[in-house]
């Protein structure tokens, strides 16, 4: 089984360290430790990617918790928190079952209007403002990529590219194509993916700046990963490699530098 450390998981989730750390705390994942560092399995990525989208719903991170809070006492014997199904409703988190869809405060039932085919994973479904989601629509090819990632590699890049077909600026289902096809050594479509973009955004200048590094483009990929901190200052990550390239070509100063920035965010974010 594949492990996820914590910088996959900002990277993948977009979820704070202190609202993951509070999920742990809580129970709703599972992370291992070993060698002294945190190691979380797909079924946590499942759970923190349900978190994540719900918060990108403008949900707050109390309901998220109370919500999942819920779920797990509600759970039968033997069944798993990441194999329930998920949906934002507007500004209301509801619960699939089945053909239909139960409002997670109230208990109430509302119409499933939209019944994506998940196979046995949880599957989340942003509906911005309660809107309907079409066949065709950006935020519902999104959702199907997800739910195949794990399942069908190439049917969630065609899922992927229909969702950018439909809204070119659709930058989450970019970023995540572009990490698919990197992972499938499929190097020049992802970069052609990645510098398609409509705006810049720092997760998505960090992981062209990590295909480039593969690339034996090194120059390229310092200017990339000086992008993403110029839109994200406290990308630690992004100091850490800059840290590591500027070491290899010798230009000493930088390389301290961001290896500074590293490990004073990575001390604050310890204690």
């Amino acid at each position: 089984m594949h492990a996820y450390h914590a910088k996959d998981l900002k990277r993948l989730c977009g979820l704070p360290a202190s609202q993951i750390r509070a999920l742990a705390r809580a129970g709703h994942i599972q992370p291992v430790k070993r060698r002294g560092r945190l190691h979380y399995g797909f079924q946590d990525l499942v759970v923190l990617r349900t978190a994540s989208a719900l918060r990108a719903a403008n949900i707050s991170s109390q309901r998220i918790n109370r919500t999942l809070q819920k779920l797990r006492d509600a759970l039968p014997t033997g069944a798993a928190l990441h194999q329930m199904s998920l949906t934002a409703l507007g500004n209301t988190i509801a619960i699939r079952e089945g053909p239909t869809l139960r409002e997670s405060d109230s208990g109430q039932y509302a119409l499933a209007l939209e019944i994506i085919e998940t196979k046995g994973e949880l599957h989340v479904i942003t509906r911005h403002d309660a809107a309907v989601l079409t066949d065709n629509s950006a935020d519902d090819c999104f959702a199907k990529a997800l739910a195949l990632e794990e399942t069908d590699a190439q049917a969630a890049y065609a899922a992927y590219e229909a969702c950018l077909h439909a809204d070119p600026s659709h930058t989450e289902a970019r970023i995540n194509l572009g990490r698919l096809l990197h992972l499938a050594g499929r190097l020049a479509d992802a970069e052609q993916i990645y510098r398609a973009a409509h705006r810049a955004e720092a997760f998505l200048a960090f992981n062209l700046a990590v295909l480039l590094e593969d690339l034996d483009r090194e120059s390229d990929a310092i200017l990339s990963y000086r992008e993403a901190l110029a839109l994200d200052p406290q990308l630690a990550d992004a100091h850490f490699n800059l840290a590591r390239l500027y070491e290899g070509i010798h230009d000493e100063k930088a390389s301290l530098r961001h290896l500074l920035a590293y490990r004073r965010m990575t001390d604050q974010g310890s204690t």
